[in-house]
């Protein structure tokens, strides 16, 4: 059409229309650029959110398995130490049998110096078998109680001679060699399988928090950035979750190596009182005893029959749930604790 009729010419119209189409071209690549961009931050948040997530879980888990450790090793040298007092009981003739204790809301069950002597002989060799071991070992023994991991690590030599009347280097040895199935020639691992069984924190529950914690820290993250942010915002809230449990954990176990310590200061006192007695002074028939130290005997079976118990409290329960998280055993920690200062008072 003619410009007097006022009409474009149609090159013109062309032109403008790729103009506008080249317009709308340049604002779809800068929105998906713009939207690319949104995606890879979000995606590095989650992926930075994630880091920071295990971080923090292995670092609260360091330092509860390091304080588990402590009082793992700790009931074991105490269970260790009941070896002497052991040898020094056995020596005094006519000794009484002791009763039950029952006083004050507390009972301890009889008082046997063939369980305790075992328990020490076992203790004894989970100590020689730790050297070296890895972190949470002595803990998993905290956890699942010492006591009966230390009995548990006695048996039968394959010779079929109890471990407990054996001594030093043959107890450890055959004690080892029970743990790791039996002796090489029997069908079994022999000393070397025992070893790695304490290497590998496999006695009793030990220290894991749950089947929870492999699905949040073991887990991948989506390659999706909105999902990978969802993710890794719940991944967070079970790891506070976890971290929470490990906190308590570490609290309860410093307050229960504290009360095992108290007790055992007093056990140390009265069993230097009682080496004097039967090393120093020679006695050994029970006839002879004066009454204080009558009461030293006694306090000693006292205090090893409440250290004794105290070694049988697992402090954790296991969740057998494949996702769920394992319990701290409360009640039964503050039970233990106590009864711990209800004896020391009786005897003070």
């Amino acid at each position: 059409m003619t410009a007097e009729g006022g009409s474009v010419p149609i090159p013109i119209i062309v032109g403008v229309a790729a103009a506008v189409a080249a317009t709308g071209g340049i604002g779809s690549g800068v929105h998906g650029a713009m939207k690319f961009k949104g995606a890879n931050e979000t995606m590095n948040r989650a992926k930075e959110l994630h880091k920071r997530n295990v971080q923090r879980f292995e670092t609260q888990n360091k330092k509860t398995l390091r304080t588990m450790d402590r009082l793992g090793k700790k009931e074991l040298e105490v269970l260790d130490s009941f070896g002497k007092f052991s040898d020094l009981i056995e020596r005094i003739q006519n000794r009484p049998e002791f009763k039950p204790y029952d006083k004050g809301g507390v009972s301890l069950p009889t008082f046997d110096p063939a369980e305790i002597k075992e328990a020490s002989i076992g203790a004894g060799v989970l100590l020689g078998g730790m050297g070296g071991a890895a972190l949470g070992t002595a803990g998993g023994v905290a956890a699942s109680g010492a006591t009966m991991a230390a009995v548990m690590a006695l048996g039968t030599a394959s010779t079929g001679t109890a471990i407990a009347s054996l001594s030093g280097v043959a107890a450890t040895n055959a004690a080892l060699a029970a743990l790791g199935g039996g002796a090489i020639a029997a069908g079994g691992g022999g000393i070397a399988a025992g070893t790695a069984v304490l290497g590998a924190s496999t006695l009793g529950v030990g220290l894991l928090v749950g089947g929870v914690i492999f699905n949040v820290v073991g887990s991948s993250m989506s390659s999706k950035a909105h999902e990978g942010i969802r993710e890794a915002r719940r991944e967070e809230q079970e790891v506070t979750k976890v971290v929470g449990y490990l906190r308590e954990l570490s609290m309860y176990a410093n307050k229960y190596y504290d009360a095992i310590c108290k007790l055992y200061t007093e056990y140390e006192r009265q069993l230097a009182r009682l080496d004097t007695i039967v090393n120093v002074y020679g006695k050994t028939n029970w006839h002879g005893f004066f009454d204080f130290e009558k009461r030293v005997v006694q306090n000693l079976v006292l205090l090893v029959s409440i250290l004794y118990q105290m070694g049988k409290v697992n402090l954790v329960k296991q969740n057998d749930e494949t996702d769920g998280m394992n319990e701290i055993n409360v009640d039964q920690i503050n039970d233990a604790m106590g009864k711990a200062d209800k004896v020391l008072d009786d005897m003070e």
